[in-house]
């Protein structure tokens, strides 16, 4: 019972001492520090829409979905994986002559992994009337892990800002008391609807061989944390 009861005396010993000890009444010196890199987009989302309204001729939307197959097929791209049909819709429109107009329209989203395959592709697309391509999104895939490499960065970049600011006062830079990962702000491009002919975030031109040669910005990923290190004589 005595070996339990001082067993007991000792835990709650220590619960208090640890519920006292406050770090804010350590001497220390409290920084911020940003990291920032900026990587290329691996992962770039269009939008197709298919329409017999929006084609020359009135050419079904079957047929421009063939050739839409093709082209991409063309290109590497596997249909199965990077291709997704989104809506198909039907729109019955009363003519003046009172006859029933059916105007049917596919949109896909497409998934490609660089912007020399964008180039290519919306240039196909193009010279085959399917000219209704939007930007969706632009990503990162390796994205979490680019952030914990940051975020140690950050923390690095910290600690020699606050070495440097100790010299100033003769003193040292001890063990850190406290980290906090403040806030991580990622770029990138993400707005549906948004057509692709003017969009801020792609750069076009066409070269010698008639191709389009597209540019996608960058995505910036910021991460910022605080941390107080301890100061020593």
């Amino acid at each position: 019972m005595k070996q339990k009861l001082l067993i007991s005396f000792l835990v709650i010993s220590f619960s208090i001492h640890a519920q006292e000890f406050d770090y804010t009444k350590v001497p220390q010196i409290q920084t911020n520090a940003t990291f920032t890199t900026e990587v290329q987009p691996d992962k770039i989302t269009l939008s197709i829409t298919l329409s017999e309204s929006n084609s020359k001729g009135k050419v079904s939307v079957e047929e421009l979905e063939r050739k839409l197959g093709s082209i991409l097929k063309a290109n590497g791209i596997n249909i199965s994986k990077q291709l997704m049909l989104k809506d198909l819709s039907s729109n019955f429109q009363s003519s003046l002559l009172r006859r029933t107009d059916v105007q049917k329209t596919k949109n896909f989203y497409l998934e490609v992994y660089d912007a020399a395959s964008a180039g290519r592709i919306l240039k196909e697309l193009s010279d085959n009337d399917i000219s209704n391509v939007r930007l969706i999104s632009t990503e990162y895939s390796k994205l979490e892990e680019l952030k914990i490499e940051l975020k140690g960065k950050a923390v690095s970049k910290a600690r020699k800002q606050a070495v440097e600011m100790a010299k100033a006062l003769d003193q040292k830079v001890g063990t850190a008391l406290f980290i906090s990962d403040m806030q991580t702000n990622v770029g990138g491009y993400r707005a549906p609807g948004v057509n692709i002919i003017g969009v801020n975030s792609i750069a076009y031109s066409e070269n010698d061989q008639s191709n389009l040669d597209i540019s996608f910005d960058d995505i910036r990923v910021d991460v910022t944390v605080t941390v107080y290190f301890k100061l020593e004589e």
